[in-house]
């Protein structure tokens, strides 16, 4: 708010007029994204400047102007400027005198500004100019942010009323809606109360001393239940069906999750298969390589025995060419010819018997090979990762030790001096408190006093005056006179209350500022106490005994502000209801006077008129119990539509979890 201050002085100097000091103390010091300027004379000058810096200020949320004494041109620039502004969610306009350029201002903000929910205009004159009031309900109609409309003590008419129906039928975002204390009559309550059946989203409107009768009320209230009821009903569909996706969502990213899950199990599965797939391939090169050895054995044997065969034929050769000679040698040479085709297949035999053992030593050497490497490599890697952990965890233990004594050492100090300056911190918080907890007491009790003599000396003039109402109505006028000047009075008197309750105010924030310093200060003691818990594990218990005595200053210290706060705020809720009651029973004897003289004029209109409006509620008591008939017939129909809504939602989830593929690949829980 320092920079809002500053720009404000400036925005002033530029254009040639000096800053409000009132404005100025008000500005410094007040809450992130809220401006109180309530009770202010707001100059011309001044709304120019706030008007300027309310379209680019993007902190402030909360706007309150009541009781500013605005002028019709101050209302307009400060209005025109929240047009283009897109923050502000509470704007209050209470007690300014709003006329029909205030008015228009308002339905030109209504109409541009789209953030505003909250509207407070209440003790304004709006609805004395019909055609600007008119205006305002237009762009009222058109509004599709505002959600609560305070127009209490506007004078609006039954005219008003008809507008303001007629803007109801066609907004669809307005819930709250005060109208008490004006002069809407019976033909402004019939308009809203016709208007009521179009609007869905109103719950809640006071019609209350508005000369409205008890019917009309009944079926205002009627209708408002109604919607109520709509709303909660929309409120718990929107909830269950909230819940619903909520449930289909969860069940959505299970389903996802096991199926990520199956993926990764898949990739798993493919990475072992490759895995196996490139040792079996090894494997079966190194048979392969064995093998082609074996072959070339086999090879060589082969040649041997074709160069065998090829001397036999060369012996048959010569066998026949020398038949004669050689024929007792045949014999001879059949028999060792029969002698070596055995000795062939027994060493035939036994080279292939030998060829499978060596094939099968050969495996078997290799898988040995195999599980004697991967051992020896596991092992390698298990010495070299626990002789440098070890090496490492020397190394950590030598400095986490010297650190440890040097860090425990200056926590130490610092927790004694943080101990010391604590305590004296507490203990001058501690006196500061109860004086002014002293002061502020015997300040609200003498105010107590004072307005117990006001409110007594008020009930016995109102006595009075009632007595000399019934007696003597010659004299209205010019104890109506005096009855408003003693109400400005009584104004001022309030308006001095209001400024003493700001200055206590101001001190209440000064001693907030100071606790708030010192909960600063508590903080930065927990802080370094966390610092030494962590880095030294052997001092925590010493360190947890000092974090639990802070704690429980700490708690001792909320606890006093928490006491100190709920009494203030009594104190204030005191002297607001006081100032309400005061309020009330002023409203109360300007009213009594306005109907006594209203009930004079009214006296023989009443008596026409009576068998009408007995006829029309009757007719009106027919169509709205036909109507209510009806809209009871609808809201079953919506709740069993909902239900149905409801079910239907709830098997289609039930029946896509059931049905869903990925149900029988996941694990049972």
């Amino acid at each position: 708010m320092e920079e809002f201050r500053h720009s404000y002085s400036r925005l002033c100097k530029e254009s040639g007029a000096e800053p409000q000091e009132t404005v100025l103390q008000q500005l410094q010091g007040l809450p992130r994204g809220r401006l109180d300027l309530a009770t202010q004379s707001l100059t011309v000058d001044t709304c120019r400047a706030l008007g300027e810096l309310l379209q680019k200020e993007a902190l402030l949320t909360e706007l309150i102007l009541s009781d500013c004494m605005l002028s019709e041109e101050g209302a307009t620039l400060l209005l025109q400027g929240l047009c283009a502004n897109t923050v502000v969610r509470f704007l209050d306009l209470k007690g300014n005198n709003l006329r029909a350029a205030g008015a228009e201002a308002l339905g030109q903000l209504l109409r541009q500004n789209k953030s505003i929910q909250s509207l407070t205009l209440e003790w304004n004159n709006m609805g004395a100019w019909e055609d600007a009031f008119a205006t305002f309900c237009r762009a009222l109609a058109g509004n599709g942010a505002l959600r609560q409309l305070d127009l209490r003590n506007n004078q609006i008419s039954h005219k008003g009323a008809e507008e303001l129906a007629l803007a109801l039928t066609r907004n669809a975002s307005l819930q709250q809606l005060d109208l008490r204390w004006n002069d809407i009559g019976l033909l402004g309550g019939r308009a809203l109360v016709n208007c009521l059946p179009r609007n869905k989203t109103l719950w809640r409107l006071e019609l209350a001393g508005n000369n409205v009768p008890g019917d009309i009320l009944r079926a205002v209230e009627q209708a408002m239940d109604h919607n109520r009821d709509r709303q909660t009903t929309f409120r718990e569909n929107q909830a269950r069906t909230h819940v619903l996706s909520k449930e289909v969502q969860h069940l959505q990213e299970e389903k996802s999750k096991q199926f990520l899950d199956l993926m990764e199990t898949i990739e798993k599965q493919r990475k072992e298969m490759a895995r196996s797939s490139r040792a079996s391939a090894i494997r079966v090169g190194q048979l392969q390589e064995a093998l082609n050895e074996r072959h070339s054995i086999i090879n060589a044997l082969k040649a041997k025995l074709q160069m065998a065969e090829a001397a036999l034929a060369l012996s048959e050769q010569k066998a026949q060419g020398l038949g004669e000679l050689l024929a007792a040698a045949e014999q001879e040479q059949r028999s060792l010819a029969q002698r070596q085709a055995k000795e062939h297949r027994l060493e035939q035999q036994e080279a292939a018997e030998r060829e499978a053992k060596l094939l099968r030593d050969l495996s078997a050497a290799n898988e040995k090979t195999l599980l004697l490497r991967n051992q020896v490599d596991e092992l390698e890697r298990k010495v070299g990762s626990q002789q440098e952990q070890l090496f490492l965890a020397r190394q950590e233990l030598t400095n986490t030790a010297a650190e440890l004594k040097t860090r425990a050492i200056q926590a130490e100090e610092h927790l004694e001096l943080e101990k010391k300056r604590s305590r004296q911190n507490l203990e001058d918080l501690e006196r500061l408190r109860a004086k002014e907890v002293e002061h502020l007491t015997r300040r609200l009790e003498e105010s107590e006093r004072a307005m117990q003599e006001r409110v007594q000396r008020l009930e016995a003039s109102r006595l009075s005056l009632e007595e000399e109402l019934s007696r003597v109505k010659a004299a209205a006028l010019s104890e109506r006179g005096q009855a408003e000047e003693e109400l400005i009075k009584a104004k001022n008197q309030v308006r001095l209350e209001e400024q003493r309750l700001a200055h206590l105010e101001e001190k209440l924030r000064l001693l907030a500022q100071a606790r708030d310093e010192a909960q600063s200060a508590c903080l930065q003691q927990r802080q370094t106490v966390a610092e030494a818990q962590a880095q030294a594990g052997q001092l925590g218990l010493q360190v947890e005994g000092l974090r639990r005595r802070l704690q429980e200053l700490q708690q001792e210290l909320s606890n006093k502000d928490q006491e100190k706060v709920a009494e203030v705020t009594r104190v204030r809720v005191e002297l607001q209801e006081q100032n309400g009651r005061l309020q009330a029973e002023l409203t109360a004897q300007e009213a009594l006077r306005e109907k006594v003289a209203a009930l004079e004029r009214q006296l023989k209109v009443i008596t026409g008129d009576h068998r009408e409006a007995l006829l029309d509620r009757e007719s009106e008591n027919a169509s709205l119990r036909e109507k209510l008939r009806l809209k009871e017939a609808e809201i079953a129909r919506i709740r069993e539509e909902e239900a149905q809504r409801a079910s239907f939602l709830q098997n289609a989830v039930l029946a896509y979890v059931q049905g869903s593929p990925l149900r029988a690949m996941s694990p049972q829980k």
